[in-house]
């Protein structure tokens, strides 16, 4: 690829004004940025029934959920990033006038045609890095699956938890998340086929 072909980069100053003015939702991968289009109901039920979850069992302390309308920003090795994870729990807040996070305990994902492979490497790869976190979840939309990364003594540890009437222990935040109300009122299907969904891309056309 020439110089002349390749997709112009930002700063952090240029990608948070282009973000302020924008009424779409875009990804910053140090110096690259990312469009973001809207989500299924499916996928936004879940994700919303994880907030609604967590927000009730955090009433009146100090974590307390945000959703996808709040980034988290990720330094690491030099780079920069800033994700909108779907859900995040921060019991460390940034100032109230910040419109990003730094220390979330939480991330949770709900996997989509176009993000699976981000979710699943890209993410999961700059998630563990951040100091705060001590859980990362990955829901299938189709079928009631989790896929958990939990940080030990040992590192990060990986579990999958597949059924309806499994649950997942989050001890740091003390409260339990049952597959049932994460997927209250979704229809599964036989597999985890996602359908396609070929809008979601870089926003210059392609990948670097």
């Amino acid at each position: 690829m020439s110089s002349a072909d390749k997709p112009d980069t930002y700063s952090i100053e240029e990608y948070l004004q282009l973000e302020a003015q924008s009424l779409r939702k875009s990804e910053y991968i140090d110096g690259w940025i990312r469009a973001m289009t809207g989500a299924s109901l499916r996928h936004n039920s879940i994700k919303m029934n994880c907030s609604i979850l967590l927000g009730n069992y955090l009433k009146g302390q100090k974590c307390r959920p945000y959703d996808s309308d709040t980034k988290v920003r990720i330094i690491r090795d030099g780079k920069r990033c800033f994700y909108y994870p779907d859900v995040q729990v921060v019991c460390e807040s940034n100032d109230p006038l910040s419109v990003f996070q730094d220390r979330p305990v939480l991330i949770i994902e709900v996997l989509s045609p176009s993000t699976r492979a981000n979710d699943l490497h890209e993410k999961l790869d700059a998630y563990q890095s951040i100091p705060s976190l001590e859980c990362y979840i990955v829901l299938e939309q189709h079928q009631p699956i989790a896929y958990l990364w939990q940080r030990s003594i040992r590192g990060w540890t990986k579990e999958t938890i597949q059924g309806i009437d499994t649950t997942i222990e989050l001890p740091f935040l003390n409260c339990t998340l049952a597959l049932r109300d994460i997927y209250e009122d979704i229809e599964f299907t036989d597999t985890c086929v996602q359908e396609p969904d070929p809008e979601y891309e870089f926003s210059q056309g392609e990948d670097r």
